[in-house]
């Protein structure tokens, strides 16, 4: 939270970026692309959390941690240097299906599958539009704009990771060995979080 409201005071007061050394720039799209998962991005967390429901062990996470990087930090490199000009109508509906369908995998699949790797994946091309539509809006120097882009995308997969050990340690020590893990974990978990990204997705897709 600290982080979170040096970076806001930084841009609510207009900070000329240039009257600050290239470091204490870094440091700031750091802190940024950290706050844009903890805490200001839920359906991200909810998103990350689903993909490691259903195998709570720290290697199929990793892998699909790895084919979701992959995947966002392209279109956000594409996006930020306008290869590409998704619109927000579309990319934040499809952000919310993905924490659907991913959470009603969880639901109706009992093991995790090799095909989710490139379902990620996919979804991370999605997901790196919408972090290109928030890093947008605050814009990057001009002086230090591609190493602005990067620290900012490092700041994106550090919060991604506090995520996936958040839960490895709530969730996946304490209870994945339990033969009540599948039915009284995953399943409530994934419906809860599919209840609300549905709801989400009707709200993007028609109230916004």
């Amino acid at each position: 939270m600290l982080l979170f409201l040096l970076c806001q005071s930084v841009f609510a007061h207009d900070v000329d970026l240039s009257s600050l050394s290239k470091s204490e720039v870094l440091s700031i799209y750091l802190q940024l692309g950290f706050t844009h998962i903890i805490p200001l991005g839920f359906d991200h967390i909810l998103f990350v959390l689903s993909l490691y429901l259903l195998n709570p062990k720290l290697k199929p996470i990793l892998w699909q941690a790895t084919a979701f990087t992959v995947a966002h930090t392209i279109t956000l490199g594409l996006a930020m240097y306008q290869i590409i000009k998704p619109p927000a109508s579309i990319v934040e509906p499809v952000i919310a299906l993905s924490i659907v369908y991913v959470a009603l995998e969880n639901i109706f699949s009992p093991r995790l599958k090799v095909s989710r790797i490139g379902v990620v994946f996919l979804f991370g091309l999605v997901h790196g539009m919408g972090f290109a539509s928030a890093l947008t809006q605050l814009g990057l120097p001009q002086n230090s704009y591609l190493s602005s882009l990067l620290m900012f995308n490092l700041g994106v997969e550090l919060g991604q990771i506090t995520v996936i050990l958040a839960a490895f340690f709530l969730i996946g020590l304490p209870f994945s060995n339990k033969p009540f893990y599948r039915k009284k974990i995953v399943i409530p978990l994934s419906i809860i979080i599919a209840v609300i990204a549905a709801y989400w997705t009707v709200e993007r897709f028609f109230l916004t």
